[in-house]
């Protein structure tokens, strides 16, 4: 059986560094400490979880509850996230415990507060944030360490990584005016949510600066699914007069577009344009390949880890803040030009 000091005695380091580079603190060097990690792998050597827990009055892990009324762990923008976030962890010996809840709900509120007042969890990664958002609210009245995807307009210190999501939506409604498209549908999500916000804010003062009125018909609400996205498609597509594209809130939201315009015998990037935002890997394998605004999510979630585990250990790390410009990528779900 390998013990500590055998790691110790290997690397020529008292039993105390190790220990403590196991631990995590922030007085041994990053170096040393993933050298000592990569060397207890190695060896076989599995610290005493329970023992170290004790004596440091950690759970040894960080949360992530899902915002969905149901379990979506196979939806693309979600598999990565959750990966970049186990990955990290993982770095710095830490679980990643994760649930889900349904939005504003008594469940999501009682989930969070069994997760703080057991000690589950050490902090917390918040994504999908509303625009008052009660989970900030909370998360800070009880002093517990969390970051962000998106700021809230809540009075509250911001930690984590805002998208810029509106500019973003801007660029892609410009390049599909520029390609000849007048009738662009929208589809989005609950009207609460920041990223609905600025990526509609986005569309609707891209069609305004080209002097193309918003259409409430147009605009159809969707739920950040490819589901709702098919439904969406569905009723556009039952319109007299159908758009000629549509700008869909998320990726797996287009996803479910391109499914419906395909059951209905139209062309993607021929009959209708499809385009949505996040650059999931599945996004590029698509047929056709779908045109979206990139946002890399799972070295998204590894930077919010990162600034979590920050607080966490008391170190320094100089993004706490970050706000990252999206990259359009186009592909041709969007097709060509407009005669």
């Amino acid at each position: 059986m390998i013990r500590i000091r055998d790691v110790a005695k290997q690397l020529n380091l008292s039993i105390t560094t190790v220990s403590r580079a196991l631990d995590g603190y922030n007085d041994v060097a990053e170096q040393t400490r993933q050298l000592v990690i990569r060397t207890a792998q190695e060896m076989g050597y599995t610290p005493n979880r329970a023992a170290r827990q004790l004596r440091r009055r950690h759970a040894e892990a960080i949360g992530y509850i899902l915002p969905a009324a149901r379990p979506l762990f196979s939806d693309a923008f979600l598999s990565e996230f959750i990966s970049g976030l186990g990955d990290e962890a993982a770095l710095h010996n830490y679980d990643l415990l994760i649930s889900s809840a349904k939005p504003n709900s008594p469940e999501e509120q009682a989930s969070y507060q069994r997760w703080i007042q057991s000690g589950k969890v050490d902090g917390l990664v918040l994504n999908r944030i509303r625009l008052h958002d009660w989970r900030i609210q909370y998360l800070t009245a009880q002093k517990v360490p969390f970051v962000c995807l998106e700021r809230s307009l809540d009075n509250f210190e911001f930690l984590g990584v805002e998208i810029d999501s509106y500019n973003g939506f801007l660029e892609l409604t410009n390049y599909l005016i520029g390609l000849g498209h007048r009738r662009i549908a929208y589809i989005g999500g609950e009207p609460g949510l920041k990223i609905e916000h600025d990526r509609f804010s986005g569309y609707r003062d891209g069609l305004a600066a080209a002097g193309i009125p918003v259409c409430l018909e147009l605009v159809e609400l969707g739920d950040l699914t490819s589901e709702g996205g098919y439904r969406a498609t569905e009723s556009l597509l039952q319109l007299a007069e159908r758009p000629t594209a549509i700008m869909c809130i998320n990726d797996p939201t287009a996803i479910g577009a391109i499914h419906a315009v395909h059951d209905h015998g139209l062309y993607v990037g021929n009959d209708i344009a499809i385009s949505g935002f996040d650059g999931v890997a599945d996004a590029a394998h698509m047929l056709p390949p779908l045109t979206t605004v990139e946002q890399t999510v799972y070295s998204t979630a590894c930077l919010l880890a990162k600034i979590l585990f920050a607080q966490l250990v008391g170190s320094e790390f100089s993004e706490k803040q970050v706000k990252t410009r999206p990259r359009l990528i186009i592909r041709s779900s969007t097709g060509g030009r407009r005669i």
